[in-house]
């Protein structure tokens, strides 16, 4: 299961029959570890067992793991976790489950650890609600200290609390952006605090109000300690997207401290972060120089390196003859940056423009030190995430919440992007939270639909694509499927997983009783993908086998004449009475459900949204319900 994934490991902690009542759902899903003392422990229960004292657990399990969560109150908890608080950038998250199993307590590492991501998640799985207290929440906001994190920006220097104090009392909060994404503005509620369109922060702004806080969102680093910042008595925090590719030569042999104080030095003397490095890269014959790769390793950054043909197609502003004729290409590191950077939107295809060299060659040496590097930076359009990004095909069922399974329900809550059709984008509204990017396209851009989820995940970010019903039954799950398949996928990258949901005739026969229960089949009337003398065919193969049939998309408002063909197929295989059943808009507010015969089909009001559930030659009404026989009391024997 790849919901928990970005927290493992998680231990969820149960010294109570009742706590391990509340948080069996969680040990059972496989991705929680239930850590019970040993009087409580059962061969059915999936679970760990501790011979210590509670206290030595927790100091035990502090250290190694991800998330905790407890089934303990929430005084206790504390006093359990107080001597071990440290700093909430490497604190794990800790959660709180109340007795009854109804709430899900963010306690601790909200932002930072997760924890309010977790709380939803959990909440979802087990059926109760996530308290969230922070500030951010109440207000529909991203908090501050995270919001970069969807696309893998790295924290600045700054006043975090500051800032978000500022945040939660709704006072205006200036936002100068120079780099990185901008899809978070773009899904922030009608009332948030940030004010956009400073273009010189050191200029008055008239028609600006004046701020009480600010966020840079920029590859520069700004001193905020040492006055290299435009004075402001207010608090300022930065974030870095990793937009810098740093293009490097060196010497065979060069060690990785001469390495690391080369870029310190060009990155301080231009006024760079460290945080906002996407990656290295450098000519092939490199990949294998053990100063860069430790300084990679050591940074988790990625090493990209490019063949000298390949190279020396790109051009750079100081070449070099020496250079060319020792390598094959008049550049290393200015090739190399301006390659790696250019192709940071383009994967693998060759740039048809080059990104800009915000550093131009420097040659460094360390004094005392073996070696010599190379060394130049470009800047990418766009950031680097450094995640491997997830599709998630979410089927939502019916459309109302209780009709949606909990682990899809966990998919929608925690995406990074929430994809689908706007009418199904409202009913699981309540399934959003802050912060999340939420894109509702019409219901003719599925195509779209599909470019867009697989273009976010192969950036990195975890896109939910919703259906109603089944994603995997006329649902969008095929679609990105295949799209994925024409574009090379490894079957990896980005990974998939697929979260089933109540299909449409399924959610119909529950409506109307039990005709499903005997051999069944669905066709789809909508000739937009599939030719109609090939639906023909299926309906003719289906009503003389004698399926009980199905019939999604039955009539829009400029297709008409294919319910009524299908109709006299079905006519030609079975008697006038057969029973049939029209439900509309299954389970919604909407709803409307019409039994009546196959001989008076058309009679009724059917549109996109109707089900047509046809019976088979066994079905017959009862009271109101509509049954087709198994065979169980043998009314099918000897058919």
């Amino acid at each position: 299961m790849l919901l928990f994934q970005d927290f493992q490991p998680i231990a969820a902690i149960a010294p109570t029959p009742l706590a391990v009542k509340s948080l069996r759902a969680l040990a059972e899903g496989g991705e929680v570890t239930l850590w019970v003392p040993a009087d409580l422990a059962t061969d059915e229960l999936p679970c760990e067992v501790y011979q210590t004292t509670l206290r030595e657990l927790v100091n035990t399990l502090w250290q190694t793991h991800r998330a905790l969560v407890f089934g303990l109150a929430t005084g206790a908890v504390v006093r359990l976790i107080g001597p071990l608080l440290q700093d909430k950038m490497t604190d794990p998250a800790v959660l709180v489950v109340d007795g009854a199993g109804k709430g899900v307590i963010s306690l601790c590492g909200g932002h930072q650890g997760g924890a309010d991501w977790l709380a939803r998640a959990i909440a979802l799985r087990l059926n109760a609600t996530p308290i969230l207290t922070g500030g951010a929440n109440a207000l529909a906001l991203p908090g501050i200290d995270v919001l970069g994190e969807p696309f893998g920006w790295r924290k600045g220097s700054g006043d975090w609390t500051g800032v978000s104090g500022a945040i939660a009392r709704q006072q205006p909060v200036q936002v100068i952006q120079e780099a990185g994404s901008t899809l978070w503005q773009d899904h922030l509620p009608p009332d948030h605090p940030f004010v956009f369109g400073w273009d010189d922060p050191t200029a008055a702004q008239p028609n600006l109000p004046k701020p009480a806080a600010r966020v840079w969102i920029s590859p520069i680093q700004r001193r905020f300690a040492d006055g290299a910042e435009v004075p402001s008595d207010c608090p300022k925090v930065q974030w870095h997207p990793r937009v810098l590719w740093v293009g490097m030569g060196c010497e065979r042999g060069t060690p990785r401290g001469v390495i690391e104080a080369a870029v310190a030095d060009t990155l301080r003397r231009h006024h760079l972060a460290e945080g906002a490095i996407a990656g290295l890269a450098s000519l092939d014959l490199k990949a294998d120089e053990a100063g860069l790769l430790e300084f990679c390793g050591d940074r988790h950054l990625p090493l990209l390196t490019f063949s000298a043909e390949t190279l020396r197609a790109v051009p750079v502003p100081t070449p070099s003859a020496v250079v060319e004729s020792e390598v094959g290409t008049p550049s290393v590191a200015e090739a190399a940056a301006i390659l790696a950077a250019s192709r940071t939107c383009q994967r693998d295809r060759q740039p048809q423009t080059f990104a800009p060299l915000c550093v131009s060659k420097q040659i460094f040496r360390l004094p005392d030190h073996p070696g010599a590097v190379t060394i130049a930076v470009a800047q990418a359009e766009q950031e680097y995430t450094g995640r491997i990004g997830r599709l998630w095909l979410v089927g939502t069922g019916p459309g109302r919440l209780e009709q949606i399974t909990p682990a899809a329900q966990a998919a929608i809550a925690s995406a990074d992007v929430v994809i689908g059709y706007s009418l199904y984008m409202n009913l699981v509204a309540a399934l959003l939270h802050p912060g999340q990017i939420v894109e509702a396209l019409p219901i003719t851009q599925e195509r779209q639909r599909a470019e867009r989820a697989i273009a976010l995940a192969q950036w990195g970010l975890t896109v939910a694509v919703i259906s109603s019903g089944d994603c995997g039954i006329y649902g969008m799950a095929g679609l990105v499927l295949e799209q994925l398949q024409a574009q090379g996928w490894d079957g990896q990258t980005p990974a998939v997983q697929v979260f089933p949901g109540i299909s449409a005739l399924q959610a119909a026969a529950s409506r109307v009783g039990a005709p499903l229960m005997h051999d069944f089949c669905a066709i789809s009337l909508s000739d937009l993908l599939t030719p109609w003398p090939v639906i023909e065919r299926r309906l003719a193969a289906a009503a003389a086998a004698d399926f009980v049939t199905a019939l999604y998309n039955p009539k829009s408002q400029t297709r008409t004449e294919q319910i009524a063909i299908a109709q006299r197929i079905f006519l030609d295989h079975r008697a006038v009475e057969t029973p049939v059943a029209l439900v509309r808009a299954a389970y919604r507010n909407e709803e409307q459900i019409t039994l009546t015969t196959l001989g008076q089909l058309l009679d009724c009001p059917i549109d996109m949204l109707t089900t047509v559930v046809i019976g088979n030659q066994s079905t017959r009404f009862h009271e109101g319900w509509m049954i087709t026989p198994r065979g169980y009391l043998g009314f099918e024997k000897g058919t």
